[in-house]
């Protein structure tokens, strides 16, 4: 399931363990200086993602030297991630580290200013980055000292040098016996440098009682400087803060957090605009840092740490001043209502919009840890029970289950309950139809065939491929379902690595995953992968269009996929080294809140949507809820407790998507809903797989074994009706295609594609491809007819032609689906992309070209990377390179002439690093030649001068 990972929080490492760093002019320079060898500027820094750390708790300080010194700076790792440090002007490296407490450094001799930053992939950008300067003179830290403010005359104690809160006022328990003397403190971790001025300091509580709550305030005193100044350390949370405050309307005019570390640092205040005026401290710790769920630790940086508040007469200079806009902060924790509820207390703390109603359609002990489901032609519910997960069983020993549910009576409880099949292994996914029940179950994908009128297997499960990995057993492969191409439809994770193919097939005959989407043909018994990419996808669905997006995990959440694309990973790289760069998502947010990456905002995101971790996809496409819901994508947020919403709205080749109203909080931190489909009445069913535990772990001991439920969403308007489709005639099932609830659209194109081809079924589907004016029920017609076989290549060809920019590209995909076309079809491609006004089909042109033999490719290429208005497209610009780039090794002299036609910027760049990549003699000659003769204007004018060409 797409249950937070644990590894997610504490072993972030497979990007940054797989991908080397990306500057290979920059030589490895590992510490070779013996510890007596003497340097004018020693420095050392601890590396995390956040940045780089004096021990006076700067972020990436400014680090200064003489011209001409020695200077060595070290890196410790504070974190279990890989880090280096790399200088680069100099182009120096040290070597890479991965184990917290282990260091590096880089030696050289002080000439010039530059930038040190860390090399690994992504962590620059992330902030690991800062200033080494060169300057003259004496280089000195020393700071103007400040005075006290004073009230009748006296100086106050807003240093704690009386040694107790002499001139403060506390409540709450966090600041009862808030005073300290050492350093190491004896509330804060040994490690932990507080660097606190004088005698003592102030801490709500440290790492060790950070669950106490207070606040501690001044008395009031006159502001008789413009500027202050005073030290401060702590969680960098909304509720640990230090405020100062106006007594005459109590308005806050000054606030800082900590940033998440325990060295006390200078805050420097200006208050020129409060001369005068009489204002206060007020120092706040509201945050108890308790985690809401096991195996997600207690936030220790829940407390507030302060001392030596001071004014000044001039703006003070501090070299580890801490600005507020180095701050990365979170907000408070969000409320959760529930936990542990029955399923009856769970429907009802459940918050649905008006006009809806949610059931508790079965719950324990008659359904059990439901991790898939899918629902027939009769509107019953086929449901996996997971008793295995999270660890295959030996074989023999699976204990999963296969249920079948049915409300007979439409009051929304699944009152009748068989039992189809049992003690399968690590099932993760299901769907029904084409004669059986197709499954899920790394390593293999079964099909068990089905006596469907007696419910029962008409034979043993068959193994229809193996090879699936078993890494990760919630990134295996899931959410089976039918595609209107009449395939069936994957999602596979990031972690977990496949090599699919045949059982006893060699390695010649399989293919690799380890992220995206993947289709098995029911007949022809092919397998591909659909779209490469992404992190752990837990949904999948199409829209009216026929076009799919998945839901995935701790990156953005959102995708729409195009057959052979490439898209963002959470980690590892694509297959094909030559990939380069990959497409990003299509949403215009993110579900979690603070810039420290997606796990730091769990359970403190519902203001964004309650978080990263997302499971289920459904476009509701049902007849009887409000029209707004028609063609949004609907997802559950793990972490959240809620079914977000996306709106997908047509952008270019594809889409963009924005974050709707949440469709309604569970207020229920257990609950973890895994996927939800409507059904013949427009209802919708949902599975909710129980647990206090919302990590997958591989220890089987740490999720709930008791638990699960199924849910009932209805609207007002939905009407129950019982059907049974496999009863309908081919006629029927024709008519079906029309109708303005796509479950009946899918159930019968399912039945039809395993009746076979049809005469009279193709003749009445013609008619309606030719004559019916609504483009989404041509579509239905051109699928159907193309699952039963109702088309020639010559039909498809005559398609290409029509008016529908849908149909035509769609036609454009059906054609390459066998991998290879006729010349007379190749021909009109090209003539499609030198004319066809639609980035849509200029996007399944695209698409279609990374089905053929490259050798095919030119002609529409050629056309297609000319297109000035794609440029800028979400999809086409990369799309074009990933079918461009295997050109290269075929004639990499034509290859660059077409790159240099694009107007894509990066494709002439990335074709010259295609072509030196072959390495051979002759393809370094053909570099040469084409810097020397083969740049034309046009390609100046596109691409600049030749530093790219060069590089």
């Amino acid at each position: 399931m797409n249950m937070i990972r644990l590894t997610h929080f504490l072993v972030p490492l497979a990007l940054a363990i797989v991908t080397p760093p990306v500057a290979p002019a920059i030589a490895q320079q590992t510490q070779t200086t013996q510890s007596t060898e003497k340097f004018d500027r020693d420095y050392a820094l601890e590396a995390t993602m956040l940045g780089f750390f004096a021990k006076d708790g700067a972020r990436n300080p400014t680090l200064k030297a003489n011209k001409g010194d020695r200077v060595r700076i070290t890196i410790t790792n504070g974190e279990l991630m890989t880090h280096d440090i790399a200088l680069e002007k100099l182009g120096i490296k040290s070597k890479v580290i991965i184990e917290k407490g282990t260091s590096t450094s880089i030696t050289f001799k002080a000439e010039q200013s530059d930038t040190y930053y860390c090399s690994v992939p992504g962590h620059r950008a992330a902030g690991m980055v800062g200033a080494f300067e060169v300057v003259e003179g004496v280089i000195s830290n020393e700071t103007v000292a400040g005075q006290l403010p004073t009230r009748d005359g006296q100086p106050l104690n807003l240093g704690f040098e009386t040694g107790d809160l002499q001139n403060w006022t506390a409540t709450g328990d966090a600041f009862k016996q808030a005073l300290y003397s050492s350093d190491p403190s004896p509330v804060h971790e040994k490690e932990m440098s507080i660097g606190y001025e004088g005698k003592f300091f102030l801490s709500s509580g440290g790492t060790l009682n950070y669950k106490q709550t207070g606040t501690l305030t001044s008395v009031p005193f006159q502001v008789t400087q413009p500027f202050a100044a005073f030290r401060v350390s702590g969680g960098a949370l909304q509720d640990t803060r230090v405020e100062i405050v106006t007594a005459a309307d109590n308005k806050v005019i000054y606030h800082i957090t900590g940033q998440g570390r325990a060295t006390l640092q200078p805050a420097v205040v200006d208050l020129q605009p409060y001369l005068n005026k009489v204002v206060f401290i007020r120092i706040v710790d509201n945050e108890t840092g308790i985690s809401q769920i096991p195996y997600i630790p207690n936030d220790k940086w829940a407390h507030i740490n302060f001392d030596d508040f001071r004014f000044y007469a001039s703006r003070p200079e501090f070299p580890n001043e801490l600005k507020q806009k180095d701050i990365i902060i979170l907000p408070p924790l969000d409320p959760v209502l529930n936990a542990g509820l029955s399923g009856t207390e769970a429907a009802k703390a459940m918050t649905p919009p008006t006009g809806f109603k949610i059931a508790l359609a079965a719950a324990e002990p008659d359904i059990i840890r439901p991790i898939s489901f899918t629902i027939d032609y009769r509107g019953r519910l086929w449901v996996v029970e997971g008793h295995t997960y999270p660890l295959r069983a030996p074989e023999g020993q699976g204990r999963d289950k296969i249920l079948i549910f049915e409300d007979t009576n439409g009051d929304g409880t699944l009152d009748k309950r068989k039992v189809f099949a049992e003690n399968l292994n690590l099932i993760s996914g299901i769907e029904v139809g084409m004669g059986g029940v197709w499954l899920g179950s790394a390593p293999h994908l079964l099909f068990i065939p089905a006596d469907f009128k007696n419910d029962k297997p008409a034979g043993p499960p068959q193994i229809l491929l193996d090879g699936w990995g078993l890494e990760d057993t919630h990134e295996v492969l899931n959410n089976l379902r039918w595609g209107p191409d009449g395939w069936l439809y994957g999602t596979h994770g990031v972690f977990t690595h496949s090599n699919v193919g045949k059982p006893g097939a060699p390695d010649s005959e399989r293919t690799k995953i380890n992220a995206g989407v993947w289709r098995y043909h029911p007949v022809s018994h092919k397998f591909e992968v659909f779209a490469e990419g992404s992190s752990n996808p837990w949904g999948i669905d199409f829209n009216d269009y026929g076009h799919p997006f998945i839901t995935v995990c701790v990156i953005p959440h959102m995708y729409h996929v195009i057959q052979g694309a490439r898209y963002q990973r959470q980690a590892g790289k694509h297959f094909n080294p030559y990939t380069y760069d990959d497409i990003k998502t299509i949403a215009d947010h993110v579900h979690w809140v603070g810039e420290r990456g997606p796990h730091a905002g769990n359970f403190r995101s519902a203001s964004a949507g309650g978080g990263h971790a997302h499971a289920g996809a459904m476009i509701y496409l049902g007849n009887s809820w409000p029209k707004e819901y028609r063609n949004d994508i609907f997802m559950n947020n793990i972490n959240g407790a809620r079914l977000n919403i996306d709106h997908l709205t047509r952008s270019g080749s594809g889409y963009e998507a924005t974050h709707k109203n949440d469709f309604m909080a569970m207020n229920d931190s257990w609950s973890q809903w895994l996927n939800f489909k409507y059904d013949a009445s427009g209802s919708v069913w949902a599975i909710d797989w129980y647990d206090k535990n919302q990590c997958h772990s591989p220890n089987p001991d740490v999720h709930n074994k008791t638990m699960g439920r199924i849910f009932k969403i209805s609207h007002e308007n939905d009407k129950w009706v019982q059907v049974d489709l496999s009863k309908a005639s081919d006629m029927e099932l024709v008519n079906y295609q029309l109708h303005a609830n796509e479950w009946y659209v899918r159930q019968a194109r399912t039945i039809l594609q395993e009746r076979g081809p049809n005469k009279k079924v193709h003749k009445a589907l013609k008619q309606i491809l030719a004559n019916n004016p609504d483009e989404t029920r041509k579509l239905r017609a051109l699928w159907t007819l193309h699952v039963t076989k109702g088309l020639t290549e010559k039909e498809l060809a005559d398609l290409l032609s029509n008016d529908s920019e849908y149909i035509r590209s769609w036609s454009v995909q059906l054609l390459t689906e066998n991998k290879a076309v006729s010349p007379e079809t190749l021909k009109k491609f090209a003539e499609m992309a030198q004319t066809d006004n639609s980035k849509l089909v200029r996007l399944y042109l695209t698409s279609g070209m990374l089905r053929l033999d490259p050798a095919q490719r030119w002609d529409v290429l050629d056309a297609l990377v000319q297109k000035d208005e794609d440029k800028d497209d979400h999809n086409l610009p990369l799309l074009e390179w990933y079918a461009a780039e295997p050109l290269a090794p075929i004639d990499a002299k034509r290859a660059l002439q077409l790159a240099g036609k694009s107007k894509f910027p990066k494709m002439l760049p990335y074709m010259i690093q295609r072509v030196e990549a072959i390495g051979t003699e002759e393809a370094k000659k053909v570099l040469k030649d084409y810097n020397k003769v083969g740049k034309t204007g046009d390609v100046h004018e596109h691409h600049g001068t030749g530093t790219a060409m060069n590089h």
